[in-house]
């Protein structure tokens, strides 16, 4: 079936567009139900073309989609299924992006310079999206951009599961690969009860991607140093960041991080470093010629179907984490 009903009142309709299609079949298998068929087809000078194949009318809508590359594309896509769904008489309609995009340009760091981020939302909200759903925001302060409700999911209990069976943690540090990444970190040392370090660096603003790092703060030294990230994109900053802390005498440096937008030369450099393992989430594809052997994927879709199921039954998103916080 590709719906839940409520008899009278409700119906849970999932939809997904062309940029990772794998994990919105394995979501919908977790809610139990089966993508609403769609036709997406992009014309001859590359506009997008978007129609359901079945009524959509009176439903609860959940907008799956990943901003991968070519992000902009994909983006568009999901604006026009928004479109879509509003002019088909959808009552909600929720826009699930696993990887919100333009996350990073959160605000003016310097003049004349957009806050992108805000107008994401903005195109959204305009699209006729009622909420959004993501996984570790670059920035919380995003939730206030949008004029309606934001779900902000976390990736961490899916990581730290992961590690908690391949750790002694008497002798492990989290460590925070930059000052902005700290607040996360506590997160994960408190939980995980292993003392927090920081990697103290400098960015140079007119060159994009370039990293300086600077000093290690914190215990390090003859301990397995977990290194904690919202994201990697070309990996300068956590590579750099897992040489710093091996040159301060740590033994094992494990990178997790949620969204693995691996750009180029990002897996040469994580296969190339002293990094033992690198644990991602699913949240944007991975092709085959991005996975290497010490790279270790795990699935977010579990976690994004059960607060689908519980926004679709009025229940609580939050009560996902309280066990985490």
């Amino acid at each position: 079936m590709t719906s839940i009903k409520q008899p009278g009142e409700k119906n849970l309709m999932l939809f997904s567009g062309r940029a990772h299609p794998a994990l919105a079949e394995e979501i919908a298998e977790h809610v139990g139900v089966s993508l609403t068929p769609t036709k997406l087809t992009d014309f001859a000078n590359g506009e997008i073309y978007a129609r359901y194949l079945e009524s959509v009318r009176g439903c609860d809508a959940f907008v799956i989609q990943a901003h991968t590359e070519p992000i902009n594309q994909w983006i568009m896509e999901q604006l026009i299924m928004v479109d879509a769904l509003k002019r088909a008489s959808a009552k909600r309609i929720t826009v699930v992006m696993p990887f919100f995009g333009y996350a990073r340009q959160d605000k003016k760091g310097r003049g004349r310079e957009p806050i992108t981020a805000r107008l994401m939302t903005d195109l959204f909200k305009t699209a006729g999206a009622d909420r959004l759903m993501s996984i570790d925001l670059h920035t919380s302060q995003i939730q206030g951009f949008f004029d309606g409700p934001v779900d902000h999911l976390f990736a961490m209990p899916v990581l730290e599961s992961h590690l908690k069976n391949r750790l002694d943690l008497a002798s492990t540090t989290v460590v925070s690969p930059d000052t902005g990444r700290v607040r996360l970190s506590e997160r994960w040392a408190d939980t995980l009860g292993t003392p927090l370090a920081f990697i103290h660096k400098r960015r140079d603003l007119d060159v994009a991607n370039s990293v300086k790092v600077n000093e290690v703060v914190g215990k390090v030294r003859g301990r397995t140093c977990v290194l904690i990230d919202d994201m990697i994109d070309t990996a300068g900053t956590i590579c750099k960041a897992a040489d710093a802390l091996y040159e301060q005498g740590a033994t094992n440096v494990i990178v997790a991080a949620t969204h693995a937008v691996f750009s180029d030369p990002a897996v040469d450099r994580l296969k190339n470093s002293r990094i033992s393992e690198v644990i991602v989430t699913n949240t944007l594809p991975l092709p085959q010629e991005k996975l290497f052997d010490k790279l270790t994927v795990l699935s977010i879709a579990p976690l994004i179907a059960r607060a689908i199921t519980e926004i679709f039954t009025d229940g609580s998103v939050t009560s996902l984490f309280e066990g985490d916080t």
